[in-house]
């Protein structure tokens, strides 16, 4: 890349040098400057890796939409770019192949209320006295010898109780909790229904504090940004005698539940879809006119999944664990050990599969990350893999090209910065390629570039309720 020609950022635009080949386009990086927490209150509902700030993408919402409209993100993650969307006013599509992220962008975009999700905690808690011993003699068997024939625990969901023993607990999880707290917390995840938005709410909002450094989390073994490998667990454990202390699952939860409404939900309820990106464009617009929504985004802001860094079941085994899903079927079925032409070929598949989706006018802003390393070696390819995309799967689908911006992503302020000297060396530099669905869309592109954008948040309207 250093021998390539480049062009010196015009005024108003991020100061790094751009490749002659992608022309800039004038966006001010001002998301940058806002803090790490900007935005909605259930952004930070889970912690989730390899995420972009909710003001990015508010930075597009604000410059490309209107109050009603479509803004889409067949990539959802956690929901960053649905949920802001909803926030705004505006109608935000969420799709993820991961059942985890699926669950995070439901729970965030079709929530529960505030009185509902209080009134369920107060449920269980109720029920939990009623049934306390014999759940607390599971948590302590559990603990006591994962791997025995009594430490069977029922199914996530199933509804049953502590005798209906089907599934083994990873002895990882009985290492990570006191005996009392994974008593509680076999009791909720049995009791816990997803197909009941409620219960969805609560067990996203659960997912969040299983493991942390803090007192607010249930377990202090690991951080709270993804689960530690298991083997480093076990070694971890052993080497520190770690004994979990007692955490009141309750409590937690609703400690967590006062920090999440702290805003009211989002007016406006969005749409949580469940998988391929390469298909998303019928099943959202089936979605969309289902709501009496209309049928088209004007807007598509997300991030593909990087090249082969990140394992999101691997890296959230323990809440996958937690929810009843197989982590090594969701890495299995994502595309996250891409190399590159492979990578490519999907993402113009992806392209592709959202032209039915698209107004006419429609802007697609692609966050795509320059992935320099993987597990400390250099990764062929993964440098200047905007341009790439740009050339092989966004132009041969007759996308038009309205400019790229890049953005350093500074190792501090990374999900991965606890991966000690690996820390934000993978991805130095987001590049923002900016597109039009259309030639109409690029010229919308650019003109909305230069609009100034009000930072203020919450907006007055939602300070008032």
């Amino acid at each position: 890349m250093s021998a390539r020609p480049t062009r010196t950022a015009t005024r108003g635009q991020l100061a790094l040098d751009l490749p002659l080949e992608l022309p800039p386009i004038a966006l001010a990086p001002e998301w940058k400057d806002q803090p790490r927490l900007w935005g909605h209150t259930f952004h930070p509902m889970c912690s989730y890796l390899a995420s972009f700030p909710a003001a990015l993408t508010h930075a597009f919402i604000a410059r490309y939409t209107r109050p009603g409209d479509v803004v889409l993100d067949p990539f959802s993650g956690r929901g960053t770019t649905p949920l802001q969307a909803c926030a705004e006013g505006r109608v935000g599509v969420g799709n993820d192949l991961n059942p985890f992220a699926h669950l995070l962008t439901a729970a965030k975009v079709e929530p529960a209320t505030r009185a509902q999700a209080v009134t369920r905690l107060a449920q269980l808690r109720l029920g939990w006295n009623a049934v306390a011993h014999d759940w607390l003699v599971l948590g302590e068997r559990v603990v006591a010898d994962p791997v025995g024939p009594a430490a069977l625990v029922p199914i996530a969901g199933s509804g049953t109780g502590p005798d209906d023993g089907r599934e083994p607990v990873p002895a990882e999880v009985a290492l990570a909790f006191h005996p009392r707290t994974l008593g509680q917390l076999l009791f909720v995840r049995t009791s816990l229904r997803f197909d009941d938005r409620t219960d969805r709410f609560l067990a996203a909002a659960l997912t969040g504090i299983l493991h942390g450094k803090s007192a607010s989390y249930l377990s202090e073994l690991m951080p709270n940004t993804f689960s530690m490998a298991p083997r480093y667990v076990r070694g971890f454990a052993a080497r520190t005698a770690f004994a979990s202390p007692e955490r009141d699952v309750f409590d937690g939860l609703g400690k967590k539940l006062d920090r999440l409404f702290r805003q009211p939900p989002p007016s406006i309820e969005g749409i949580a879809l469940l998988g391929d990106a390469r298909d998303v464009a019928p099943r959202a617009g089936a979605a969309l006119r289902a709501r009496g929504r209309a049928d088209r985004a004007r807007l598509v802001v997300t991030s593909p999944p990087y090249l082969r860094v990140v394992k999101y079941g691997y890296y959230n085994w323990l809440r996958t664990w937690f929810l009843g899903f197989d982590a090594r079927a969701i890495d299995a079925s994502l595309d996250d050990a891409h190399h590159r032409e492979p990578y490519l070929l999907f993402l113009r598949d992806v392209l592709a599969g959202l032209r039915p989706i698209l107004a006419d006018d429609a802007v697609v802003v692609l966050v795509i990350g320059d992935v320099e390393t993987d597990r400390g070696r250099r990764l062929p390819g993964g440098v200047g893999l905007a341009e790439r995309a740009w050339a092989a799967a966004a132009e041969p689908e007759g996308y038009r090209l309205a400019g790229v911006a890049l953005d350093d992503v500074a190792a501090v302020r990374k999900m991965t910065k606890l991966w000690g000297d690996e820390a934000g060396r993978a991805t130095k530099t987001d590049r923002i390629l900016v597109l039009g669905a259309t030639e109409a869309g690029r010229r919308r592109a650019l003109a909305g570039a230069g609009v100034d954008v009000d930072w203020t948040w919450p907006p007055r309207a939602i300070r008032a309720i």
